[in-house]
């Protein structure tokens, strides 16, 4: 018999029989295939079985991504009964994730998958481990940001054993460093088995987790990412979010495989991605499409310096050069637009995104500049991009000034004219073209650039340089060695922008040149005289002070020549007001301290990097997305320079300790 909706509904199958429009009824609400199919699960398990990657979508909307063995499987499942905006992409970091369906439908299905695939690694690896995330519900204050004084909660769940403990200790530790929006986070520990979403089964029954020596752990994440009860994200909040997680995660990988497993990792980050997708190579290589069709600096370069000078002198020093540039190959409006068209979202890696975010907005920033040129806007867009001086280093810039003053001595021998320079630049390429035939430089003697530039694997000479001769091995070893070398270096890793240059990279790249120049003894009193007078007239332009004015400051105040003066102030307000020059002693400084701290030369040469990526290169060379340097420079090949650089780890020593004699040496160098 049957009752109302509310009532009960009670068959007697031995004596009822259903009607035909029952049955009918009946076999319609049968639960269908999941559509995970034996084949399916199969080839996935072979490819993994044979260390290949394996990247699927899978049915109801699901995402398999293994790059390589690995002990661990990072597992989303989408709640069948609510929308769950943005948790998702939390697992997108990972070497090794499943994205699956929460519908009742394809629970059989996404179980079988997981089983097949614990069992697979564990004969590799001894154990195997599954974390499964899933947000908090929505609405709790402990989820609102916006509320400092109570403070988001990340939620750990364990079995009640106290086998997992070192892994989520690790976790714990990781996770209770996350700042969202500048507050801290809580973590909180539960032993109590329930490794699962609440609303959804087990995946596997502890039984079969047994006897695959799989272990669970389940992750609570404050959905601080979305707006409270809605499907309305915020995406920066998400892509800070991911990068944290990615890092916490893998230091629970780490800590499980050095603990349960026979798999024993170098580093943490070595757990991280290994491969990189096609959406990763697109925008690389957009972005560089883009950086390539304008020379920011060579198009900030007066093109009329000496006649400039000339004219400067004509009228006695008191009135402001006009300068001219090349024209603009390239619509600034137009490429922008090219610029944003590049899909940086698709990349899943966080910190490949983040290197990418960070250019792309640098480059927005180089072709405003580029427009502004030689208007009152540059110099805003330029502290914006360089900074300006602070105080702390316009200090040092002082002291260095005064207590190395010229003593007036000069050098025996000539000096040395671009030609000749020209022709000793020729014979370092063929040193470093012999152990690496890639290494494919030139160098271009010309009357339309300011000193040495390096331009896109090229060496520029001013036609009317001269050099003293204590100054050529140095410059030799900061034009070649560093700028040409990292270029190189850069253009034989995977990735463009480490040849092109990672945003912000002119300090480290410049501290790091100046620094070569006193491993192979030519850094030189006047050179740290000519550094520090840069940060001086920088600081003045900031100021507000007129051209003639600095110029008239670095003759008068510290005693510069006419010309070293001229040159020092022409580089600092060309384009309009250019603070690029205070970085050379602000990298030179930065350099200093970070080998003091005993860090290491090489990643810095992989390509053009900022301070702020060490880390990351670090992780990507951990990860075998990035490989070593693959040119040595010189200087690091010489036991003596070799000596200079070990004296360095662990002292005291001052920027002023670095300089060596001769005195001579004030010029218009790099």
């Amino acid at each position: 018999m049957f009752v109302g909706v509310s009532g009960i509904i009670m068959i007697h199958a031995t004596t009822i029989k259903a009607p035909a429009s029952a049955r009918k009824r009946k076999k319609a609400i049968v639960k269908p295939k999941s559509d995970y199919s034996d084949s399916l699960i199969e080839s996935v398990c072979k490819r993994i079985a044979k260390d290949l990657r394996v990247r699927r979508t899978l049915p109801g909307k699901g995402r398999l991504h293994i790059d390589r063995q690995v002990p661990f499987l990072c597992v989303y499942r989408q709640p069948p009964e609510h929308e769950d905006a943005g948790t998702e992409s939390l697992v997108k970091g990972e070497a090794s994730y499943l994205i699956a369906p929460g519908a009742e439908r394809y629970h059989d299905g996404v179980a079988k998958l997981v089983r097949e695939i614990a069992e697979t690694l564990s004969v590799q690896f001894g154990a195997f481990l599954v974390v499964e995330l899933w947000a908090a519900p929505d609405g709790g204050k402990a989820n609102d940001p916006a509320i400092p004084t109570v403070l988001p909660t990340f939620g750990i769940h364990a079995a009640k054993t106290a086998k997992m403990t070192r892994t989520v200790e690790a976790l714990e530790k990781r996770l209770s460093r996350i700042k969202i929006l500048k507050q801290g986070v809580q973590v909180r520990r539960y032993r109590n088995g329930q490794t699962h979403p609440p609303e959804l089964p087990r995946l596997l029954s502890e039984e079969v987790a047994r006897e695959l020596n799989c272990s669970f752990l389940g992750v609570v994440i404050p959905p601080v990412f979305r707006k409270a009860n809605t499907t309305e994200e915020f995406p920066l909040l998400i892509r800070s979010l991911r990068r944290s997680m990615s890092l916490a995660l893998r230091q629970a990988y780490f800590e499980f495989a050095r603990s349960r497993t026979t798999h024993r990792p170098p580093h943490y980050h070595s757990l991280g991605r290994n491969a990189v997708v096609k959406a990763v190579w697109d925008v690389d290589r957009q972005l560089a499409a883009v950086s390539n069709q304008f020379d920011y600096l060579l198009q900030l370069t007066p093109v009329n310096a000496t006649g400039a000078w000339k004219q400067f002198q004509a009228d006695h020093f008191e009135q402001t050069p006009e300068f001219h540039y090349r024209p603009l190959p390239v619509d600034p409006l137009l490429l922008k637009r090219q610029l944003y068209k590049i899909p940086i979202e698709r990349v899943e890696d966080p910190a490949l995104h983040r290197l990418f975010e960070e250019k792309q907005n640098e480059l927005e920033l180089k072709l405003t500049m580029l427009r502004d040129r030689d208007t009152p806007r540059f110099l805003h867009e330029s502290m914006t991009l360089f900074g300006g001086v602070k105080d702390d280093i316009l200090e040092l810039s002082r002291d260095l000034l005064q207590n190395l003053a010229s003593k007036g001595e000069s050098e025996k021998g000539p000096n040395v004219d671009a030609q000749e320079f020209a022709r000793l630049a020729k014979a370092e390429f063929e040193f470093y073209r012999k152990d690496c035939p890639k290494f494919k430089a030139r160098v271009e003697v010309a009357d339309d650039v300011s000193g040495l530039i390096v331009s896109r694997g090229k060496l520029l000479v001013n036609s009317e340089m001269t050099l003293a001769p204590s100054r050529v091995k140095a410059l030799l070893a900061h034009e070649v060695g560093t700028h040409l070398l990292t270029y190189y270096n850069g253009r034989m890793q995977p990735f463009q922008q480490l040849y092109s240059g990672l945003a912000g990279y002119e300090e480290l790249q410049e501290g790091l040149a100046v620094l070569s120049e006193y491993l192979v003894g030519g850094l030189s009193r006047g050179r740290l005289r000519q550094l520090a007078a840069r940060v001086v007239a920088v600081r003045h332009l900031t100021e507000g002070a007129a051209f003639a004015d600095t110029f008239r400051s670095l003759t008068r105040d510290f005693g510069f020549t006419n010309r070293t003066a001229y040159n020092i102030t022409m580089r600092v307000y060309r384009g309009g007001g250019l603070t690029k020059d205070a970085v050379y002693l602000r990298g030179l400084v930065a350099i200093l301290k970070y080998v003091q701290k005993g860090g290491d030369l090489k990643p810095l040469l992989v390509g053009k990097m900022a301070v702020e990526h060490i880390p990351i290169i670090k992780e990507l060379q951990y990860r075998k997305v990035l490989s070593q340097a693959p040119i040595t420079p010189r200087y690091l090949l010489n036991n003596e320079s070799l000596e200079l650089l070990e004296r360095l780890r662990g002292g005291k020593t001052s920027i002023t300790d670095l300089v060596s004699e001769p005195t001579a040496g004030e010029g218009n160098d790099s």
